[in-house]
């Protein structure tokens, strides 16, 4: 089955990014076309925040995702969020149902999968830099998957304490002070192409010391952080990732159709390029 050309009734999804990548929509236009879906994605970044949501609901598009700088920002500009969403105050994904916006994060699950599945020691001290929305997500998805003993590392003091106590953990401005890790996780922008993007979120030594590294960065998938983590022989989780199933989510929620396995372990090799 192959998708129909692009006409009155086909629906649109987006996103919105400070830096837009090509990930998300060549994963879901890939299964779009394979799954026969009247549907096309695009990526978009905006100058004004408030007009795109309006746009959103004013446009009757279907669905947006919500990337680096707009998680958290965008939250009072629609009509209700989902429990997940709610609790840890970040949204990455919009769905319109005939007007009515509603926030989903679906980074906390994709984050809590990985973690999981990694074979993890939830005992281990870890570090997780970054007090954003994305970060956010992660802390809330180590402390359910039983991860307790790790600090926050943000150099906004506010912020990052802010973090720490809602989820039990420690606060420190800067890597140096929090001392060895066994996980490390950067939920920064640092290593994204077109900002820091040959900066290592965390040092050698710290690399050294640890048994396993985690970059939420999805672009470019292979960041300066996860490049020195595999050469050092340690366990990676990557940013692409996270990114593949999260889209998953997404497509889920925009659609009501969940693709198969093989379907989208091809969309996430696609969407890499």
């Amino acid at each position: 089955m192959s998708k129909t050309s692009i006409g009155r009734d086909t629906r649109l999804c987006m996103s919105l990014a400070a830096r837009p990548g090509t990930f998300g929509s060549r994963f879901h236009n890939h299964l779009y076309e394979q799954l026969g879906l009247d549907y096309v994605y695009k990526a978009f970044t905006t100058r004004d925040l408030a007009a795109a949501v309006a746009g959103i609901r004013a446009l009757d598009i279907r669905g947006c995702a919500v990337s680096m700088p707009y998680k958290e920002r965008v939250i009072p500009m629609l009509d209700g969020l989902e429990p997940s969403a709610a609790v840890i105050e970040s949204v990455n994904t919009i769905v319109n149902e005939d007007g009515r916006l509603t926030g989903y994060n679906t980074d906390y699950t994709a984050v809590r999968t990985l973690l999981e599945g990694a074979g993890l020691d939830r005992a281990a001290p870890f570090q997780l830099r970054g007090s954003g929305g994305m970060a956010k997500a992660v802390a809330a998805a180590l402390r359910d998957a039983g991860f307790a003993h790790g600090a926050i590392v943000a150099r906004n003091e506010d912020a990052g304490r802010a973090l720490a106590e809602a989820y039990g953990f420690g606060w420190h401005a800067t890597p140096g002070d929090a001392g060895d890790a066994v996980l490390l996780i950067n939920a920064t922008p640092i290593g994204m192409a077109g900002g820091d993007a040959d900066a290592l979120a965390f040092s050698d030594a710290a690399i050294d010391a640890a048994a396993a590294i985690f970059d939420v960065v999805a672009l470019p998938a292979e960041t300066p952080l996860l490049k020195a983590a595999r050469a050092a022989g340690k366990v990676t989780i990557s940013g692409t990732e996270v990114a593949a199933l999260q889209a998953l989510d997404q497509f889920v929620l925009y659609t009501g159709v969940r693709p198969s396995a093989g379907q989208v372990e091809a969309a996430a090799k696609f969407a890499r390029g």
